[in-house]
């Protein structure tokens, strides 16, 4: 079973995610913040990250950054969710790592399960 770290500010949008994730059978952790979504990801390492951009504490963007620097957590794919959707914060996020960027307003959660199902695919 898949366990997938959502990393979301949003009590909301976290849980309505983290409900159709365990709903289809993948294991979920949360993390608030960007401090708490790094930290979870050494110490679980699940095998995909869901990261929103806008966060308390560090950025989402820094977050990645920190992900990929570590050899621990660098091979995690991370998708990026966030309401941030200019050309340059996108290429700025895959430039960093990402494997695919989502903005929230253009997908469903449960569009969002099936993007989550074809990256962990992509990656077996």
């Amino acid at each position: 079973m898949a366990k997938i770290l959502i990393v979301e500010d949003d009590k909301f949008l976290r849980e309505l995610i983290a409900k159709k994730l365990i709903k289809e059978g993948y294991e979920v952790e949360e993390a608030i913040d960007g401090e708490d979504g790094v930290r979870k990801a050494k110490e679980i390492m699940p095998d995909l990250i869901l990261l929103d951009l806008i966060l308390p504490g560090i950025d989402g963007f820094e977050v990645l950054k920190r992900i990929k620097e570590s050899q621990k957590t660098a091979l995690i794919p991370v998708v990026i969710l966030s309401n941030l959707g200019q050309k340059d914060e996108i290429e700025k996020g895959l430039n960093l790592g990402a494997v695919d960027f989502l903005i929230k307003a253009h997908f469903t959660p449960e569009e969002i399960v099936e993007k989550i199902k074809l990256v962990l695919a992509k990656n077996k």
